[in-house]
């Protein structure tokens, strides 16, 4: 009991000595601070999460939403450690300026880490986050970018798994595939992996068909996709925000029996990504009439009706309840909770060390089975936790999970995770 009542006082006159941490991130246009404690306790841990908003193209307001719930969530626990969360959030806008601007105050606000965020443009951020040290962690895995810095601690395999994975679930039943992908530098890297799934299936490469980002209409794209629409053909789509748009034109979509002159719905078996179908994107769509309805979709997690998801729905319902920007169902919010989970539990490792970019890297280097109580594998970033994947030598997570749209919901295809690491190394050489 003594010695908790000395590390206690320690504690305090620690907190004294360093000032309590403050974050002036209101004043700044486009960012929003979760405030955190101050008077006797540890200093408090300010943290970012940035992610795009109100485009034209890829939106995330879930993210920094659930960012600003869990600070709420673990405040209202005591904190990390003693320590109060901040967490300030920024618009990234889907611009690489926009990208850039969100890295510059993150470095001007002197944050600990950015945690469980988003963006295409990684090229235009992680420089100056790795000139400031400042780690990355939980970012949502869109570009190669965040498999390559040492600065970046991924909780998931990024897209590059989700083809891969795509590729391996659609091989038994496809005799060739169509990937619909956006006409974008982060799309151009799809074919490689989606691939790899497919040759590990013994499939052919996928037929390539580039699509406008931010179209309102798809009917020439499905046609190319639809082909001579004979059984066996998949079509998978990777579009974003713009994959619903995608399977509407798919669905309405025929061609003209020769012999009878009948018009013929498409054949093909549709298949997707989580981010670019959740369960969101079912609903608004219909639900069991969802265009959809019947297709794959490879995921990072388990489906949202795990539940292994209890703990963050109920922290959403109490700290963030009527926040329409937040759906439990979304992997980008799901992504943030991990994130933040993680932060939290090598947080606790370091006991009464003081917390800053530095010391929390340090510890980040030296995390080897950090649990998500089963959203994912148990997570680590030594050198012996990571894959041997070309271009993603940050990659600790390889695996993915089969789910399909069943009677309007996102249901597992079957349980626990698939393993796509080996088929990934292999690609690579």
């Amino acid at each position: 009991m003594g010695d908790r009542r000395e590390g206690r006082d320690r504690r305090k006159r620690k907190a004294v000595l360093l000032g309590i941490a403050t974050s002036g991130a209101a004043l700044l246009s486009g960012c929003g601070v979760v405030p955190g404690g101050a008077g006797g306790s540890p200093a408090a841990i300010t943290v970012m999460t940035w992610a795009p908003e109100k485009t034209d193209a890829t939106n995330m307001p879930g993210m920094p939403a659930v960012a600003t719930a869990y600070a709420k969530y673990i405040n209202a626990k005591g904190g990390i450690n003693g320590h109060q969360l901040n967490v300030l959030t920024c618009n990234e806008h889907n611009t690489t300026t926009g990208a850039a601007a969100c890295a510059q105050r993150a470095s001007d606000e002197g944050v600990a880490a950015v945690v469980g965020s988003y963006s295409q443009y990684g090229t235009s951020f992680l420089s100056t986050l790795e000139a400031e040290g400042i780690p990355y962690l939980g970012g949502f895995g869109v570009t190669d970018d965040e498999f390559d810095s040492p600065l970046s601690y991924p909780v998931n395999g990024g897209l590059t798994t989700l083809l891969a994975g795509n590729g391996r679930q659609l091989a038994p039943d496809c005799s060739s595939v169509a990937l619909v992908r956006p006409d974008t530098a982060a799309g151009d890297q799809f074919p490689a992996f989606i691939d790899a799934g497919l040759h590990a299936g013994g499939r052919a490469n996928a037929v390539d068909m580039l699509a406008a980002e931010d179209s309102t209409d798809y009917t020439s794209t499905a046609e190319r996709a639809i082909g001579d629409n004979t059984d066996g053909r998949c079509v998978t789509a990777v579009l974003g925000d713009k994959t619903p748009t995608f399977f509407d034109s798919f669905r309405r979509t025929t061609t003209t029996d020769p012999l009878t002159g009948k018009e013929i719905p498409p054949r093909a078996r549709i298949a997707s990504v989580l981010g670019s179908v959740q369960q969101s994107t079912i609903d608004s769509s219909g639900g069991s009439e969802s265009p959809l309805e019947g297709a794959y979709v490879t995921g990072w997690y388990p489906p949202a009706s795990d539940p292994h998801w209890a703990t963050m729905k109920q922290a959403i319902t109490k700290y963030a309840f009527g926040d329409n920007r937040i759906d439990a169902d979304d992997p980008g919010v799901q992504t943030t909770w991990i994130a933040y989970s993680v932060l939290t539990e090598v947080v606790e490792s370091m006991g009464n060390e003081s917390v800053d970019a530095t010391s929390l890297k340090r510890a980040l280097d030296n995390a080897h089975g950090i649990s998500t109580d089963g959203l994912t594998p148990n997570l680590g970033w030594r050198d012996q936790d990571l894959a041997s994947v070309e271009n993603h030598p940050r990659m600790c997570n390889g695996k993915v999970t089969y789910q399909v749209v069943s009677n309007g919901r996102l249901v597992a295809a079957r349980k626990g995770f698939v393993d796509v690491t080996r088929t990934l190394e292999n690609s690579s050489g």
